[in-house]
């Protein structure tokens, strides 16, 4: 058990700074990763990573330089081991998941054994599953020496408010959530399950495992009711530019969701695609989206809107 007074924590992933500020320890912040941005006061913290990519270019190309740094096995990020060692942290906060999502375990490893003034204690993060996020959760408190109960309790507790809604429902629409507009790629790890939880049938993923590249060829075949796009890293307008690639396909018009107007975009780089405690909002917007005759989170043309 650590001393909570004496922590100095840096997170270096967006849903590690999410988990700190839940549990209350946002002040025992001392940096952040490079796309850490909630809640807003952590902007105002030093920087400790930096990407390899340009962000900026469209859905292909940046795809097409993750795949060229994964084979010349480069990581997609670099940590300012400079800041690093300013900063003398307690305890940093990394992931051990996706190599594309954030900076990974051995890069930190490396950087840390860099450090003259300081050796921080390492919280590696894992998950795949919802429950799994839960048990981070819990893991990071009773590192961090704070109770986590009553966080876990609030978020299972609006878990439970969808969950009672729809468990009865004798219609639930079928689902394919994209996750990557070009080349396709569908939700998977906690995905699937968020759109269960909603009052959904997740089509072409599996929970609890990777987010797989499919064909246009699959997904007509799935032919879903409802289609949410949910790009990883982009927030709505960007979600809303880059799907506009997803109309240019001759089989796009000959899904039924399309016909059915039931397209749509989210947020997926504040929710969707962060392992944290705003997944229970991601799981609200599924719901409003799926079943707006029984919620109304006020989610709507903030978080989701409807893809035209």
């Amino acid at each position: 058990m650590t001393d909570s007074a004496n922590l100095k924590i840096v997170s270096l992933l967006p849903s590690a700074t999410e988990i700190i500020d839940c549990l209350g320890l946002t002040d025992a912040l001392v940096g952040r990763s490079h796309e850490c941005d909630y809640p807003p006061s952590v902007k105002d913290l030093p920087v400790c990573t930096e990407a390899r990519l340009n962000s900026h270019k469209n859905s292909g190309e940046i795809d097409n330089d993750v795949q060229t740094l994964m084979q010349k096995a480069l990581s997609i990020y670099k940590i300012k081991t400079e800041v690093l060692e300013d900063l003398q942290p307690t305890h940093i906060i990394t992931q051990d998941q996706c190599d594309v999502c954030a900076v990974n375990l051995p890069e930190v490893e490396r950087a840390i054994a860099k450090l003259t003034n300081s050796h921080p204690q390492i919280i590696s993060l894992q998950p795949d599953l919802l429950n799994e996020v839960w048990e981070d959760i819990e893991r990071v408190a009773n590192t961090l020496g704070v109770e986590a109960k009553p966080a876990l309790n609030k978020l299972q507790s609006r878990i439970n408010i969808i969950s009672d809604k729809v468990k009865d429902l004798s219609e639930k629409p079928t689902v394919v959530a994209i996750e990557w507009t070009e080349p396709l790629m569908v939700g998977a790890n906690w995905i699937p399950e968020l759109i269960e939880i909603a009052g959904g049938k997740s089509l072409l993923s599996v929970k609890g495992k990777h987010s797989p590249y499919i064909s246009w060829e699959s997904l007509v075949e799935a032919n879903p009711d409802v289609i949410v796009i949910m790009p990883c890293g982009f927030d709505l307008e960007r979600t809303e530019k880059e799907s506009q690639v997803l109309t240019q396909n001759p089989n796009w018009n000959s899904l039924k969701a399309v016909k059915n107007d039931k397209v749509f975009i989210v947020d997926g780089n504040a929710y969707f695609n962060r392992p944290g405690p705003r997944l229970v909002d991601s799981a609200e917007v599924l719901a409003e989206i799926f079943h707006p005759q029984l919620f109304d989170f006020n989610h709507r043309e903030k978080s989701w809107k409807l893809f035209s």
